[in-house]
Formats: structure tokens, sequence, C-alpha cells
């Protein structure tokens, strides 16, 4: 059975990641992509990297019927997707990219975007998409949630330690390093090469950075009490990937059992053998996590250090890795890629 595809947003990085995954895919096909300022520009010219691909033509999101699409992508910016969302059929299955539905809560929605979410009886019925931990719930589910590529990366690193009781929760200090793309396609004077290369910076650190939102609420959730993480994100002049260092107050042998165990059967997160350190550059264009531990020299302290590609395993990867499960398909269909080196 072949399922017809919508990706709404096509002309940003994560719409183009999610044509480039799903070329590969033996049961989707392509048969809407829209872009409203590239409206009737075909992928070729916004993407020349993809113009061997038959792609249907950029339109406008109005011009659209879903009569025939099983599954709808929106790598929409941040807020536009709630009000798009809800004039879709209701019997659309949606795999949302952006921040509109991560947060279960619209009260803690309002507190990290400023703003009353315009669909709230949807975001209660969003499932959050990270994959390994809520797998059956988005088998089932006809609108998914995708995380925000820092809070994945984190998590990936952290909540098994929750879960298995073998650290301290008051003493999670994230220093994440985060490549420009996950800034998105958009001009910005801050992201032109002047003004980036040849240095990185701190940004929104203090606890101004709206993924601590989702932190708050997915560890508190696993610990079954409050949890606020320390975390400071950074810009660097690169085009994927992430790299997360964690500090923990923990023993590194039991840590590195923990993880080891809760990931043993999962196919794209890999925990590396003790010592050993994860480079972005060995998950770059795949939606593979590698995860390191490294004891401190100080007993009782522990660093973890996660990678992955922002734009894969951090968002498009991630999306359909969730469609898969929504629509039965296997879960690694188009995934398999390797990483790209070097």
């Amino acid at each position: 059975m072949t399922h017809n595809i919508a990706i709404l947003g096509a002309s940003g990085y994560t719409g183009a990641e999610l044509v480039r995954l799903i070329a590969t895919h033996p049961a989707m096909r392509i048969v809407a992509l829209s872009a409203d300022r590239k409206a009737g520009m075909t992928m070729a010219e916004v993407f020349p990297h993809l113009r061997h691909l038959d792609l249907p033509v950029l339109s406008k999101i109005d011009e659209i019927d879903f009569g025939g699409v099983d599954l709808v992508f929106c790598a929409l910016p941040h807020a536009t997707s709630q009000a798009v969302i809800k004039t879709l059929p209701g019997d659309l299955k949606v795999v949302d990219l952006s921040a509109d539905f991560r947060l279960r809560d619209p009260a803690d929605y309002e507190k990290w975007y400023g703003k009353p979410h315009d669909a709230p009886e949807l975001q209660q019925e969003a499932v959050y998409g990270l994959t390994e931990f809520y797998r059956h719930e988005i088998a089932a589910a006809r609108l998914v949630a995708g995380t925000g590529c820092n809070a994945a990366t984190g998590q990936y690193a952290i909540r098994p330690l929750i879960e298995a009781g073998v650290i301290d929760l008051d003493e999670i200090v994230i220093d994440l390093k985060a490549a420009v793309s996950g800034a998105g396609r958009s001009l910005k004077e801050n992201l032109l090469h002047a003004e980036l290369s040849e240095g990185y910076h701190a940004y929104a650190a203090g606890g101004a950075h709206r993924h601590l939102g989702e932190f708050d609420q997915e560890f508190s959730k696993a610990a079954g009490r409050p949890v606020h993480v320390q975390f400071t994100p950074h810009l660097i002049p690169a085009n994927r990937g992430i790299l997360a260092t964690v500090y923990l107050r923990g023993d590194a042998a039991r840590v590195h059992d923990a993880l080891a165990r809760r990931y043993e059967d999962e196919i794209f997160v890999h925990v590396l053998p003790v010592g050993r350190h994860p480079s972005t550059k060995h998950v770059r264009g795949s939606n593979f996590v590698h995860i390191g531990v490294v004891a401190d020299r100080r007993p009782g302290r522990v660093m973890v250090i996660a990678a992955l590609d922002n734009l894969t395993k951090g968002s498009s990867g991630q999306a359909l890795q969730n469609a898969n499960l929504m629509l039965g398909e296997d879960e690694t269909a188009g995934l398999m890629l390797a990483p790209v080196f070097p």
C-alpha cells in the first residue's frame, strides 16, 4: 500500500529534509507541497539538490485537495501550525514539526511562547513525539507533536537516568552546542556568514530558552516530581548537528548501565563503550543518536555526551519515524541511510 503524503512548509530546511528522506521510502508518495511565498515554483528551483526527484509544484495551502491525502507533515513556522491544523479534515493524520503542540498545558504554552494557544482542544489531543518513549501512543495518534531538537538531545541523554533513579535530580546541567540550521532558513542578520563564522556564543542563557518548557514537562513527568535543569545552548558555525554535554551527580558505571539497558533494543540510539566520545560528524545526515558516558576525576560525578543531527533525528527524521508508526509501516522505513562522512 502506498500512502499519499503532503508537506506544508516545504521550502524550509525541515521540509527539504522530509523530501530527501521520503524519496527513499518504499510506501510513501508525495502528492502535495506547500510554500506560501514560493508558490508556483518547483522544488528544483528552491532546493537544487532535489532536482533529480519528480515532485509536485509548490502551492498555497488552500489550493491543496486533502481528500486523497493520508498524512500531512506540517513544517510551518511556530505559531502558524495551530491555525492551519485546526482547519484540516478531522480524520487526517498530522505530524507537526513546530513548537505549537509540544506542551500539554495551555498555561505552559502561554508562559513560554508569550501568547494564548489558538487551538487548545488540539493541544490536549496531541501526543509528544519522542518516539522511543511514546511509541505506543504515537501509533494510535491522529496528531503528533515533534520535539524540539535541543530538547530531544537532552532527553535521550537524561530521561533513562531519571527513570532508573541513578542521578541526583537537583544537579543536572546541560551544556549544548547547536548548528545554525536549527534557527531556520529565514534571513537574520546574526546568522550571516560574517557575523557567525570564526566563533560561537551562548544564547537564551539563564532560563530563557523555550525548550526548557519541554525539559520541565517531560523530566518532571518521568520523575513524578518537579525537575528543573540548568541549560545553556550555544550557536556554533556549523550547518548540522547538536552536541550536548550533561554534567550529573551519579556513578558512571550505573549511569552507563542504565542507558545501555534502556536503549539495547533501539535501532537508532547507540550507547558507546565507557569513555568513548560521540561526535556530530558521526551522525550527520542520519536518524541516529550516539551517547557516551565519561567518569569525572571526582568520584560521584559523571558526564553524558549525546550527539544527533538536528534536521534528521532532531526533526524531520523523527517526524518520519513517527509517521511510520501512525501508518502501520516499519518504523525504520526511509530512515536507514548511513551518516554522511567526512
